[in-house]
């Protein structure tokens, strides 16, 4: 192989098939080839060569492609580099040795920053683990009786899962350091688990007892069956300690609360068959008493109010003999129709009372003797004052006149 600087070749062979390789300080033997030519003595060496420059060739590629680390192709080319010292192979050696060395000075500096890259990730990640054991141990002080149990092992989960993801995929920590932060989550589980495990036990014992006590209620329920209708008072007195009786667990739950509403419902289930025959056999009696109450109006149109009121007594008489009728809404609506015709009886009733009362009429009588007397007077006055021409005291006569004339007819005089 000839360089483009010189005609003389990197290589020669002797007759023994001795091959050596041009140096700055000479020729130095690479090794023999005694069974070929001295072509193929020359070639085989030569690919030797070829072979060692295709190893730089790549690791100058790596390097200016990036991907990969700095300290891992620095650690290649050192092994290059010690290929290259006494190779036994024919080529510009030389120029090979001077491309490692320049690109091992340029992978070192790139190790430096990279190592420094690698302190900062190291450290990025002690602090988000740290923070990750924190959070363990922050749920592991908390009050077992104050976690929500559930969202907590969902929390803690997903904190070990981000835990395993660190270690996969994150830079790997100094040993002690994470040896002491796994130590520190690890035991922060531990007592997570175990006052889960604790809490449930005693929520397990709570819910049993819960579970006994709803059961006797549900079977006191059942019990009023044959009671119908009549049991419903004591099922609501069931239905308060039921209220009270706290939760045990949402299955159990459940099916307790199925056959206690269920005994429930065959109690209420009794009185609704019985309003609706109560309802089937009214209907006469509402009609009847519609019919009283067409003849109850007629109240209204009788002027003597004696009359009137034996009218209406013997509507009242009927009216209670037909007892009472359902639904209620229906009774009310009846009875409220009745109801105001009472009252404007009795309205009449009070009117007319007033107004045939003897000592009102007393009052009334003396009234009006005084105001006849006064209009007379007036008469006098204001024939007076015309004959005088007082226009004042024709005024004022005239206006005490009327006002006494009004208050005379107010009485009926």
């Amino acid at each position: 192989m000839t360089p483009a600087s010189s005609k003389e070749p990197w290589g020669k062979v002797d007759e023994d098939g001795t091959v050596s390789v041009r140096e700055a300080a000479g020729w130095r033997v690479v090794g023999q080839y005694p069974d070929g030519s001295a072509e193929e003595a020359l070639a085989y060496f030569e690919r030797k060569y070829s072979d060692l420059a295709s190893e730089v060739g790549l690791l100058e590629v790596r390097h200016h492609r990036g991907g990969a680390s700095a300290s891992d192709i620095r650690s290649a080319a050192r092994i290059v580099e010690g290929k290259l010292k006494d190779a036994a192979a024919v080529g510009d050696l030389a120029s090979l040795e001077a491309r490692v060395a320049k690109l091992s000075q340029a992978l070192s500096a790139a190790s430096a920053t990279e190592a420094a890259a690698n302190r900062e990730a190291v450290d990025a990640a002690v602090r988000e683990r740290t923070e990750l054991v924190e959070k363990a141990e922050a749920l592991a002080a908390r009050d077992p009786k104050s976690v929500q149990w559930k969202q907590a092992s969902a929390d803690l989960s997903a904190m070990f899962d981000q835990w395993q993801a660190h270690q996969q995929n994150g830079p790997r920590l100094p040993k002690t350091t994470g040896q002491q932060l796994w130590k520190r989550f690890r035991d922060a589980r531990a007592i997570v688990d175990k006052n889960r495990r604790e809490f449930y036990a005693q929520l397990d014992d709570a819910h049993k007892s819960v579970r006994d006590r709803k059961t006797k209620l549900v079977e006191k329920a059942e019990a009023l069956a044959p009671k119908g209708e009549e049991g419903i008072g004591a099922y609501r007195d069931l239905l308060e300690e039921w209220k009270s009786a706290g939760r045990a667990g949402k299955k159990a739950d459940d099916a307790l609360w199925a056959r206690f509403k269920a005994a429930g419902d065959a109690l209420y289930g009794a009185r609704i068959e019985r309003e609706a025959a109560d309802v089937q056999a009214s209907r006469e009696k509402i009609d009847a008493k519609r019919e009283l109450l067409v003849e109850a109006r007629t109240v209204a149109d009788e002027s003597d109010i004696a009359k009137a009121r034996a009218l209406l007594t013997s509507v009242q008489r009927r009216w209670d003999d037909i007892g009472r009728v359902f639904p209620r809404d229906v009774e009310r609506g009846l009875d409220d129709d009745l109801r105001k015709i009472e009252q404007a009886l009795r309205t009449r009733e009070e009117s007319d009372w007033k107004r045939n009362n003897p000592e009102t009429k007393a009052r009334a009588n003396d009234m009006t003797r005084q105001l006849t007397e006064a209009i007379g007077k007036l008469e006098d006055e204001l024939t007076a004052a015309k004959a005088s021409g007082d226009k004042r005291a024709i005024a004022a006569a005239s206006e005490a006149l009327d006002a006494r004339r009004a208050w005379l007819t107010a009485l009926g005089g």
